[in-house]
């Protein structure tokens, strides 16, 4: 990924910390084999487990996609908010429209697991998405793990590179900044208002430094 300094989430203090935050909070991922084939799958991450951390998902067994997956390198892609940008927004003119958005790749050899663990990483991402479905000590039934296990493939990815690109506007001047923070304040369309809400928690784009 083509990532000039300006857009480098390295550039953010604890950047590990703040790209496996990312992943966690927008963990719906695109995996890409070299092949160029891609599954849309939601990943769990594992931040204490290598360098990078490691990833964990599973396939549905009917998806041919885990055969050439299977000890290759892949590529996940996380996408978190973005929206068009109008160039009235802006306080210098002439401009032109942009998208704003914020992304993480991550990289690492996928490697299969077994029935018992994949059946773990499925309880794992109920864990994190709805708790609660856990709470009378396991929502998938002992008897039932062998049919589920037969039905999906589980891995996991050791990461070997992570890049995060957060293209915001910061490079812009203040006033066109605060622009563009205004702009989004007034749209009713959902992906503006949640790119807003982004810039806002992380304290870039609006202007205000």
């Amino acid at each position: 990924m083509h990532v000039p300094d300006k857009w480098d989430m390295s550039a953010q203090l604890f950047i590990h910390q703040f790209i496996h935050q990312f992943i966690q909070q927008y963990g719906f991922a695109a995996v890409i084999t070299d092949d160029l084939d891609c599954s849309h799958l939601p990943l769990l991450l594992a931040p204490l487990e290598g360098q990078h951390g490691t990833l964990y998902g599973h396939f549905a067994r009917t998806n041919p996609h885990w055969k050439q997956a299977e000890g290759a390198t892949v590529l996940c892609i996380f996408n978190g908010p973005h929206a068009y940008i109008s160039p009235t927004w802006y306080d210098s003119q002439p401009a032109v429209p942009t998208w704003n958005y914020s992304v993480v790749h991550a990289k690492g050899r996928l490697e299969l697991l077994d029935d018992a663990t994949t059946v773990q990483v499925l309880e794992s991402t109920i864990e994190q998405y709805e708790p609660s479905l856990l709470d009378n000590g396991g929502f998938i039934p002992q008897g039932y793990q062998d049919k589920l296990a037969k039905g999906i493939v589980g891995f996991k990815i050791v990461i070997d590179e992570l890049q995060g690109k957060q293209k915001l506007g910061q490079h812009r001047h203040q006033r066109d900044q605060q622009g563009v923070a205004q702009g989004l304040s007034q749209s009713t369309r959902t992906d503006e208002k949640q790119l807003l809400d982004y810039m806002v928690r992380h304290n870039i784009g609006l202007g205000n430094q």
